[in-house]
């Protein structure tokens, strides 16, 4: 059963509902926490951002998607941090023209589109990230990706990017990781990548890839210190509200287990008392928060979160994303309103989502939406 069929739409509730009619859910173990791994080894670590080392002074970043499907924060959070680092030029494309639709939720207008990206930078770009999206074999994605690595970029697979990283064939051979859903469906389909466990990240030649979804905020931090140097990636990291990160990674907390699947065949059912959340748009507002914010609350299984600002046409975000709203109101029912995080770091508005959706559906819901991001939590939802 794939990823984006069973985190993006409710198909995959009816294949889950066949498992369980088998009794085989009953014999899955309970769910576990990420427990605290040993620091990553300093020639690990030296190794990875030498790597990453770019080519050019300032280099440039391309993050590719395609229109009709690209996960939220795969696409949206590393063109946040990047462009608040300044320390590339930072594109976010699409294959066609037109808005890109993000799943499970939020709309925007991308900078170019990957025919006009390759006529301003024939050259290529230094880096290209590759978010989740709705198929992995897209072709003309997997020939930009192609061209993109035959130039020369460092090709980072963000999550079940590397899907989409593996058919292009650059993972062939190399030492790689995933979200850990798609683990099974990417040995499966390319028998040569030799797995890693335990590392948020890993990089592997010019190709890198990551665990869950968010995963991607670690890996920025360390391209970012790999192309301007620790105190930078530093201090991005407390502006973020981070105190430290790194490839550590608990892999064997992260797992199909029969409370995820019960929480989420239960939450689809309840579909009487599913929910439309509201999260206003406004200028300039932090696209980090908001794709963390919308990306959870769209995956509790019991509501799905849509923009609304009060009147049409995109609205810039904080770092230039124009963010197209879904519906167009001048105000929401404030017990369906929900915050975009705007008055904390960006790094704290999912550790705050998640409490607030503990307090509106429960902690069992809570962690299946915490193991759907693959996001670390050493304690367990209040």
């Amino acid at each position: 059963m794939s990823l984006r069929i069973l985190l993006w739409s409710g198909v995959g509730i009816v294949a889950l509902l066949t498992v369980a009619a088998t009794g085989w859910l009953l014999s899955l173990p309970s769910a576990s926490l990420a427990a605290v791994q040993p620091a990553i080894d300093a020639k690990e670590a030296e190794a990875m951002l030498t790597a990453l080392k770019p080519k050019r002074q300032r280099p440039l970043i391309a993050i590719i998607g395609v229109n009709d499907g690209t996960e939220t924060t795969d696409y949206l959070m590393p063109y946040g941090i990047l462009r608040r680092a300044d320390v590339a030029d930072v594109v976010a494309l699409a294959t066609q023209p037109g808005p890109v639709q993000l799943h499970p939720a939020l709309r925007v207008e991308p900078d170019a589109t990957t025919a006009v990206f390759d006529a301003q930078h024939p050259e290529g770009a230094d880096y290209v990230i590759v978010p989740a999206m709705m198929r992995d074999d897209d072709p003309n994605v997997l020939t930009w990706i192609r061209a993109q690595s035959a130039k020369g970029a460092m090709v980072i697979g963000v999550c079940v990017g590397a899907t989409v990283v593996g058919a292009s064939g650059l993972l062939d051979g190399r030492r790689a990781t995933t979200h850990w859903y798609s683990l099974s469906e990417l040995r499966q389909k390319h028998p040569t990548i030799r797995y890693v466990a335990d590392r948020r990240y890993v990089v592997d030649g010019n190709v890198a890839t990551t665990t869950g979804i968010t995963a991607s905020m670690p890996m920025m931090l360390t391209l970012i210190e790999a192309i301007a140097g620790r105190d930078k990636a530093e201090a991005v990291a407390r502006d973020l509200g981070l105190d430290h990160w790194d490839a550590r990674h608990d892999s064997g907390a992260f797992k199909f287990t029969r409370p995820f699947a019960l929480t989420a065949i239960g939450n689809t059912l309840a579909f009487f008392n599913h929910e439309q959340l509201g999260i206003p748009l406004t200028t300039g507002m932090d696209e980090v928060s908001l794709a963390l914010t919308a990306d959870a609350w769209s995956r509790t299984f019991r509501s799905g979160a849509v923009t609304f600002a009060a009147k049409d046409g995109a609205v810039v975000s904080r770092a230039g994303i124009r963010i197209l709203p879904d519906q167009v109101a001048s105000d929401w029912p404030a017990d369906r309103r929900v915050s975009a995080m705007a008055d904390m770091p960006s790094a704290k508005a999912l550790d705050r989502t998640l409490e607030d959706i503990t307090a509106r559906y429960g902690a069992r819901t809570t962690d299946l939406v915490a193991m759907q991001l693959e996001y670390p939590r050493t304690q367990p939802a209040q």
